[in-house]
């Protein structure tokens, strides 16, 4: 193994990424299968000279996040599945109170309590927005560990460049998995981030005030307003997606985050026997990469598309407005622990290549 790498899960990549970021403040509550996020911030934020808290609840953390991001530290929490839910309401304080912040959801099988299986089925309540009001998340989603700890660093810069909440989703799969990775220091500056809104102390200055409550007649709407700006900007600037042979693609797959690797499998053999199979991961889920989606379908090339994940049909949606009804869509999925296999994906896209 090359000795500048080390072995790590996801989880511990995840937890070291936000470290290096510059993350000083975590909060968490224990839920399967995020805890080594927690288990390795216990551990390692003392050493950075951070606070690591457990929290008594996932509400609670949530709001000690609100708390640490509004001082201007790089805050992060972390949880899965039925946890997020519960931090639904202050994610939304959060965003309304325009703070950077990361929230990592390593998502398991639901809904309800479910299981601790691997799953994609958060996928609408990360990029829509899980809680109350016109608000949205940066949603980053990595496919490897590596991916794992660069993403983290990725989110923390983002969220403070827009004021904006970010979040990494990531599965019980992704979690768990170990692999050599390297860890990167961030670049001198990446998180020298000026933050004259934060709450510092008043030394001579105007106070400074971080709310998402507005009751004088119309301070929400012109709020909302300046909020839906940002994101236009956020939509223009910062689409990410891998883009596998898709120059000479009649098939296209679609799929993000631990299931890509399955559906690259399937697309290498399928491939090797000589069909113009190719695929496109969405990185960003918001924004959602459709620019690339646009190009792909005014080529002409491709004749039908099919959209892979671990849930009954999520981002199956965003891939439909994507391509604006210019391509034909089928979706395979899976939930619940069930993963779809690289048979089963080479068995679709044969059938959806028949239909072409």
């Amino acid at each position: 193994m090359n000795k500048n790498k080390v072995l790590m899960s996801g989880n511990e990549a995840i937890a070291e990424g936000a470290i290096q970021a510059g993350c000083r403040f975590y909060a968490g509550y224990p839920i399967t299968p995020q805890n080594e996020i927690p288990s390795y911030m216990s551990v390692h934020m003392p050493k950075a000279r951070g606070v690591f808290i457990q929290a008594e609840s996932e509400l609670a953390a949530i709001n000690m996040l609100y708390g640490a991001a509004a001082t201007g530290a790089r805050a992060m929490t972390s949880s899965s599945s039925p946890g997020i839910s519960l931090k639904q309401e202050g994610i939304s304080y959060i965003a309304g109170a325009e703070l950077p912040a990361v929230i990592v959801n390593i998502s398991r099988g639901g809904p309800g309590l479910g299981n601790i299986a691997p799953s994609q089925s958060d996928y609408f309540q990360s990029v829509r927005g899980g809680g109350h009001g016109d608000y949205r998340l940066i949603v980053l989603a990595p496919s490897s560990v590596q991916e794992a700890y660069d993403f983290t660093s990725l989110a923390f810069t983002l969220a403070d460049k827009y004021r904006i909440p970010a979040m990494i989703l990531g599965d019980g799969m992704l979690a768990q998995m170990m692999e050599p990775i390297v860890c990167r220091k961030p670049q001198v500056g990446s998180h020298k981030f000026k933050k004259p809104w934060a709450l510092t102390g008043c030394k001579g200055r105007k106070s400074n005030i971080v709310k998402s409550f507005y009751l004088k007649e119309g301070d929400l709407e012109r709020a909302n307003l300046h909020l839906q700006e940002k994101y236009k900007i956020i939509e223009k600037k910062e689409q990410r997606c891998e883009e596998l042979f898709i120059d000479d693609a009649e098939v296209l797959l679609v799929s993000y985050g631990s299931m890509s690797r399955i559906a690259k499998s399937a697309i290498e053999r399928l491939r090797g026997e000589g069909m113009k199979v190719g695929m496109l991961r969405p990185i960003s889920l918001w924004p959602f990469p459709k620019d690339i989606f646009c190009r792909v379908a005014r080529a002409g090339k491709c004749k039908r598309v099919l959209v892979v994940e671990m849930s009954y049909g999520q981002m199956v949606d965003d891939v439909r407005l994507a391509l604006d009804c210019r391509l034909p869509v089928d979706f395979f999925g899976r939930a619940g622990g069930g993963i779809p296999s690289e048979e089963e994906i080479i068995k679709k896209i044969k059938e959806s290549k028949t239909r072409s």
